[in-house]
Order: C-alpha cells, then structure tokens, then sequence
C-alpha cells in the first residue's frame, strides 16, 4: 500500500460524514426506545429494560463518538509527513548533485592543466566534501522513506477507523428499528452494545499497532541522527560551513592564513 492524498482526503470526508450520520443516529435511539416502553403492551418492567438499553446505547455511542474525536486531532499528520518527504527526496537529489559534481572526474579534465601540491590538495578536499554530501544525500533519503512509511500506515489507521464508523452507523440502525418494531427484540436492540464494544476493541487494537509501527520509525530516526552527528564523513570532523563569511582568513601571502605562502 502506497500514500494517495487524493484517497487519503476522500477517506478523512468520509469519517467525518460518517461521525455525523452516526450523531443523528444516536439521537433517534431514545425517542425510539421511549416510544416502545410506552406501549399498553409492555409490562413497566419491560419498559424500564428497554429505556436502559436505549439509554446505555447512546451512552456508548457517545463515547465512541469522542474517541474517534481525540483520533481525529491527529488527522493532518499524514499529510504534513507526505509533503515533508517530499522536501527531504529534494534536499537528497541536491546533496547526491553536490557529491556528484565533486567528484574527481568532474573536477580534473586534464590533469595536465593543473599538477602540483596545490592540486592535490584541493582534490583531497574536494573528495571529502563530495564524501560529506554523499552522507547528508544518505541521511535525506532515509528520512523521507521514515515520513513515507508512517503517512501510509496513518492512512490505512483511517481506512480501518472509517470501515468501523460505517458498522457503527448500521448497527445504530438495526438498534433504533428492533425499538420501534411491533413485536420488540431486546436481543436485536442490544446489537449496538455489542458492536459498539467489540469495535471498540478494533480501534483500540489499530492505535497500538499504529503506535508500535511509529515508535519503530521514531528508533529509526534517532539512528538517522547518530548518522547525522557522527564526524567520520565529515571533512575535520564537523558539519560542511553553509557560509563562506564562516572560513577562516584565505589570503595567499600575508602570513597568518593556515595555507599563506611564504617569502615574497
């Protein structure tokens, strides 16, 4: 399975449709369940058994109701993973061209336009910044296979949480109708409880696989960064300077740059 934002987007207005019907749903059990009670034909203790069912049914729907809202806060997370990938796949392609172009190949035509100490050096320097931006290209890539990774198991968490809401809103249909039938089934009107806790259970089990597979990727990310921190690639075991203003004085011949010239 791979992120789609269009199925993704099509997937959250689904949920918040269903969340919606399943509200005014809800909102149709105790009347319901009112109106059988209040039947000639039903002994009062009956009638107290089916407003508690109807009762308990909206309770529970309620509270399913704010789980899947404490859920939904999160709703935006997989989209701002996938466009931050997106960011990190650019920040690899410029740092694979950087290490690419300092290559050895592509500094050095012809040797023999250029010989000598200062030559080598430059090259030996070029290699190792060509090295760093290889690793930073390394590190870019594996961050936004990390961010791919979790926008995709947040979208197929919303896909099970949709299915769930859809089971939910049958189930309160199923219930509100046993309440109004003729002949009343406390059996058929008990089938929100039973769904609801069972789907509960469902949602319960997909947060902690959700979770799981995040912290997964969150032990990825600390190893991403012991890559990131780690000096061996690094020319003089640090980060490359982004500003030229950072280097050190640079001029040939007057004495205090590490590479001045000696002598007139």
């Amino acid at each position: 399975m791979e992120f789609s934002l269009a199925q993704y987007e099509a997937v959250m207005a689904e949920i918040e449709s269903g969340t919606r019907t399943l509200e005014a749903k809800l909102a149709e059990v105790e009347p319901a369940a009112d109106h059988a009670a209040s039947q000639w034909w039903v002994p009062p203790s009956i009638g107290d058994m089916i407003r508690w069912i109807g009762h308990k049914t909206v309770e529970l729907g309620r509270e399913i109701l704010a789980f899947i809202a404490d859920l939904l806060k999160g709703m935006t997370a997989p989209v701002v993973m996938f466009y931050d990938a997106y960011r990190w796949t650019d920040l690899k392609g410029s740092a694979n061209a950087v290490a690419t172009d300092l290559g050895t190949q592509n500094l050095v035509v012809d040797e023999t336009d250029w010989s000598g100490k200062g030559r080598d050096a430059y090259l030996s320097m070029a290699q190792a910044q060509s090295a760093a931006a290889a690793r930073l290209g390394s590190i870019a890539g594996s961050a936004s296979n990390a961010l791919v990774l979790c926008a995709t198991a947040g979208l197929a968490f919303y896909i099970v949480l949709a299915g769930i809401i859809a089971k939910l809103i049958l189930a309160c249909v199923a219930a509100t109708g046993a309440f109004a039938s003729v002949i009343f089934s406390e059996v058929g009107a008990l089938i929100f409880v039973e769904e609801g806790t069972l789907n509960t259970m469902v949602i319960a089990a997909a947060v902690g696989t959700l979770a799981a597979f995040v912290a997964t990727q969150a032990s990825a990310m600390v190893t991403m960064h012991g890559d990131a921190v780690d000096p061996s690639s690094f020319p003089g075991g640090v980060w490359p300077k982004a500003n030229t203003g950072l280097y050190s004085d640079a001029t040939v011949r007057d004495g205090d740059a590490d590479w001045s010239l000696g002598g007139e």
